[in-house]
């Protein structure tokens, strides 16, 4: 373990940013026993542009780095172990959580290479092996299932995987956090502008209404934002996914309660509708999308924004995956439709340290696109770095590597698949869907 520090409890800490890891480290730190907590948002709770408020995500099994060393694993295991645990046992997430299981698959040689690789689904005695439409269709109830699934092979898991009720499991980290004594200050009272710089460390910040909030600690928690906050010296890589829901009866809500994760790496992903609204959630499986502007340095940068549309490539996507899943669904108008950023660091570990010179600045930024599964736990690693007892292993796979950035390769796929197997540009988008806005 890393040299541990005895916490004083009273001293002052902001948190910038109220999204899923802002409310995760809020929550961990008030449990602590920390007394003088803020964090600060430009929204209202849950945050509209947070990746977390949404209908649902994927808690899935597996490793995201795959590198082969010892300490590698340990990484992988320990945030795994940790989320679960989180899902499974803390009363706070445990309503969200739903144990349906889960098919992961692909559909062309190379990526059925690449999933068995990375899901080790030959060296699992729980998995069972899917290789033909009748074997998919047999995997939920008559009805949900009646396309081709051409070419599809992959590897269902009964148990131990499904999905959650992400904007409830969210929304139930704030409400704990505030009945716990955190302060959140959101809308211009809320919306930070500036980190305050003096005698070279972070003292403060500035937010858009001219106040200044001084604390003896700032956790910058700003997701795809943080790069416009500091100098992430290119370690932070905003990225972009697509996402539509449509519109289901009440009879087919019904039919498709209880339902596995179908998760094609190479064309997207569903799970069953939410409750509030009857929506069914698909996502079309792609690298990402970057907005790729220059800023007035010269340099080039990513810069997130928020849109309730799709590309009408996207919309494309998202109709083929449904032909070969749900054809009966395929043609059915779009009820809501967004684009969701995350922030890929190179190698896709988390970015949790002191920053080097600033050492009264925390960083908990580069979810890296599975940041969400671990709402449950990664706000007791901001805490482990801020009270000085991180486990050495995950201080060296989250600490600051701007080493790794060095000629980045913005156009890196990162291990992913789906579309044109390439990362995409917003600048390069001629057509948006034009649902009608909520």
């Amino acid at each position: 373990m890393a040299t541990a520090t005895s916490p004083n409890y009273h001293s002052s800490i902001l948190i910038v940013g109220a999204g899923t890891w802002g409310c995760s480290t809020a929550l961990h730190l008030a449990r602590r026993g920390h007394k003088d907590i803020t964090v600060l948002d430009a929204y209202d709770l849950p945050s509209p542009i947070s990746a977390g408020n949404d209908i649902n995500k994927i808690v899935e099994q597996g490793s995201f780095n795959s590198n082969p060393d010892d300490d590698s694993a340990f990484v992988s295991q320990q945030l795994l172990h940790l989320a679960s645990q989180g899902w499974t046992s803390d009363p706070v997430f445990m309503p969200y959580y739903h144990d349906t299981g889960y098919i992961i698959c692909a559909h062309t040689p190379e990526g059925l290479e690449q999933l068995i690789k990375r899901e080790m689904l030959d060296q699992q005695a729980d998995i069972e092996w899917l290789d033909t439409p009748e074997a998919f269709r047999a995997a939920m109830p008559k009805g949900v299932l009646t396309g081709d699934f051409p070419g599809w092979k992959g590897g269902f898991k009964r148990t131990g995987a499904g999905w959650v009720f992400a904007r409830g499991a969210l929304n139930a980290a704030f409400i704990e956090a505030e009945r716990l004594g955190v302060k959140f200050i959101t809308g211009t009272e809320g919306n930070v502008t500036k980190l305050i710089a003096e005698g070279g460390d972070i003292i403060g910040v500035l937010t858009a209404d001219g106040t200044t909030h001084l604390a003896e600690t700032t956790i910058l928690a700003a997701g795809a934002q943080a790069s416009a906050l500091l100098d992430m010296k290119d370690q932070l890589r905003p990225t972009a996914w697509t996402l539509a829901h449509i519109k289901m009866t009440a009879e087919e809500c019904e039919l498709y309660t209880n339902l596995p994760v179908l998760f094609n790496i190479e064309s997207g992903f569903f799970m069953e509708p939410d409750a509030e609204n009857h929506e069914l959630k698909i996502c079309d499986e792609h690298p990402g999308y970057c907005n790729w502007v220059t800023t007035p340095s010269g340099t080039k940068s990513s810069v997130p924004f928020a849109k309730h549309q799709v590309p009408l490539e996207a919309e494309t996507r998202v109709r083929d995956f449904l032909r070969d899943t749900m054809p009966q669904l395929s043609e059915r108008p779009f009820s809501f439709a967004r684009i969701c950023w995350c922030a890929d660091t190179p190698d896709r570990n988390f970015l949790i340290d002191r920053h080097p010179e600033f050492k009264s600045l925390v960083l908990a930024v580069g979810g890296s696109g599975h940041g969400f599964m671990h709402i449950t736990s990664v706000g007791g690693y901001v805490a482990d770095v801020l009270e000085g007892k991180l486990d050495v292993r995950l201080k060296k796979a989250f600490r600051w590597r701007p080493e790794t950035a060095i000629g980045r390769d913005w156009s890196d796929v990162q291990g992913r698949r789906g579309g044109p197997n390439r990362v995409m540009d917003f600048q390069e988008v001629k057509e948006w869907t034009k649902i009608e806005e909520r």
